[in-house]
């Protein structure tokens, strides 16, 4: 390892590889079988799990970019399983919420930027150069497309799926694709609900929960009301009222074909 500078208080699991020019300060934990490359920075506060891969030139627990930090004590916590590829930053948490979390078997491709105080699930895709401020939520089994900008505090729902270069200002419910702009609801993600082994008639029943709310003239109070009134109660339609009725940005628009 030429010129790795590795804290003497920094824990290290079992069988990690760490690559040249690669610093790892004090208040550092990483799991066995990890994959550090070179030019990696971890920082103070960072806590990783088994069986990831760091790439080259990736920042990770970074200082918040955020002026009402004021250093005090906060983490970022990734999972097991991750792919974190080359030049991605991931800040850790302020006073706000006191850490940034990165779930399991995630990949997080080359120069994303993930905000302080992000929640991102499990087994998401997140593509190249996605800028993500602080504070946002993301659910698991979300694919987000490459060059994708997300305002702070947005919430994206599970099984979402958002095409690239789309600009998020607005909460995008559970199971759905969103498109176009402004970004809107353009369907249900089919094929990644396929791929994950829902069956036809569970996308058959999201897809009328959707056109309720999205496609039939009524407002979105109305069309929750509608929906637990007259459809059964299922996990899959309680998870999207829920979603929507907790939404403080508002939802995104449908898509009025």
């Amino acid at each position: 390892m030429k010129n790795t500078t590795i804290s003497k208080n920094a824990i290290i699991g079992s069988n990690v590889h760490i690559g040249n020019y690669t610093t790892i300060e004090n208040d550092v934990i990483i799991g066995d079988n990890t994959w550090i490359g070179n030019n990696v920075n971890i920082l103070d506060g960072a806590r990783i799990g088994k069986n990831c891969q760091i790439h080259p030139n990736a920042v990770l627990s970074g200082i918040p970019q955020d002026l009402k930090y004021k250093n005090e004590y906060s983490t970022l916590e990734i999972g097991d399983n991750n792919i974190i590829r080359e030049f991605v930053t991931i800040n850790k948490g302020t006073q706000s919420k006191q850490k940034t979390v990165i779930g399991n078997h995630n990949l997080i491709m080359s120069d994303t930027h993930i905000g302080h105080d992000c929640f991102i699930g499990n087994n998401c895709i997140i593509g190249y150069n996605v800028g993500m401020a602080g504070e946002v939520t993301v659910g698991d089994y979300v694919n987000i497309s490459g060059l994708t900008a997300i305002h702070q505090f947005s919430i994206i729902g599970e099984h979402a799926m958002i095409s690239g270069m789309s600009r998020i200002v607005k909460d995008i419910p559970p199971y759905v694709l969103a498109a176009r702009e402004p970004l809107s609801f353009t369907g249900l993600n089919i094929v990644g609900l396929k791929r994950r082994g829902f069956e036809i008639e569970k996308i058959q029943e999201l897809q009328e929960i959707y056109r309720i709310i999205f496609q039939q003239k009524r407002n979105t109070s109305h069309a929750l009301d509608f929906i637990e009134k007259h459809l059964k109660q299922t996990y899959e339609r309680d998870k999207i009222l829920d979603f929507i009725k907790n939404s403080s940005r508002g939802i995104i628009k449908g898509n009025m074909m």
